[in-house]
């Protein structure tokens, strides 16, 4: 047992509870998202009576109204929302998204982020509203960074540490009892090597009880099997079958778990690149305006004419 129970004294719980409870429901509810992250930023910031003095038309300074701005996330702009599938997107998915993405990144800019017990229940909340399924017992701590979120399936106690990245540009699968350690990176999306405006997107599956080790990065489209561990600072670019161990730049299997040898595949038929078969196919719409933000030369010196 790594772990121990940690409780807040009954004052600190209540007033927990209470706040969770209230942002769930209103979230929950018809009122409009952009409104109430708005509200509920105003009061995390401790800055209500600036709020209130700005919204009656009292005079303001031009970087306090740009602070107080910056709580409604209708006038903000995410990486994301630079993309063109945005445009693809049915029923307003990616405006409701979006609204708690900023929820969820502002929170982590407040101190009360490093109130563990809370933070740790404030998001799991919000998970609740913004990934596509989120299992129970489910843990993520600071920092941690989606493209949507819209596009993440995560099941039963899951743990996801400080900074992760988990990018679901195209579709993300973390099974039951996945881990994630700090400062990794999943990945769904891929560049052409020589036009790195052109994107492939794919299903990229973290199965069951896998674990996903410090600073280590995996490749949009691969299928880590269950039970298998990525070592640290390893790029798994390949699938990685059930029981194995992964390790290296590009990550090879290089063990089998002890005791799962009768279960598992022999190394010798593994490190098989299978991503082909988890690309996602996606349409950019003809309104959409194409421009090379790069604006290089991407003809090479030795094409055939």
């Amino acid at each position: 047992m790594t772990k121990r129970h940690v409780s807040l004294p009954p004052g600190g719980e209540e007033g927990i509870h209470t706040f969770i409870e209230e942002v769930d429901r209103r979230l929950s509810s018809d009122e409009d998202t952009c409104d109430v992250v708005e509200d509920v930023l105003v009061d995390l910031m401790g800055d209500r009576q600036a709020y209130e003095r700005w919204q009656a038309g009292e005079s303001v300074s031009p970087a306090e109204r740009v602070r107080l701005q910056g709580y409604d996330p209708c006038n903000v702009t995410l990486e994301s929302e630079y993309y063109a599938e945005v445009e693809t997107m049915d029923d307003g998915a990616f405006e409701r998204t979006k609204y708690l993405q900023w929820l969820w990144r502002q929170f982590d800019a407040t101190p009360m982020a490093d109130n563990v017990e809370f933070a740790l229940r404030f998001r799991r909340m919000l998970a609740d509203h913004l990934f596509a399924v989120c299992g129970e017992g489910c843990r993520f701590f600071k920092g941690i960074s989606f493209t949507y979120g819209h596009n993440i399936s995560v099941g039963d106690n899951v743990v996801i540490h400080d900074d992760v990245h988990l990018d679901d540009r195209g579709r993300l699968t973390l099974g039951d009892r996945v881990s994630i350690s700090d400062d990794a990176h999943v990945y769904s999306h891929d560049h052409d090597v020589v036009d790195q405006t052109e994107v492939d997107n794919y299903h990229t599956i973290i199965e069951d009880d896998v674990r996903i080790t410090y600073d280590s990065m995996v490749r949009a489209g691969v299928r880590m099997g269950e039970n298998s561990v990525l070592a640290a600072k390893s790029i798994a670019g390949r699938d990685v079958p059930a029981h194995h161990i992964a390790a290296g730049t590009p990550a090879e299997s290089i063990a089998v778990k002890d005791g799962w040898e009768s279960v598992a595949n022999p190394l010798a038929d593994a490190n098989v690149d299978r991503r082909k078969q988890r690309r996602l196919d996606y349409e950019v719409p003809d309104t959409i305006t194409r421009f090379d933000e790069f604006e290089r030369d991407l003809n090479p010196p030795d094409a055939e004419d």
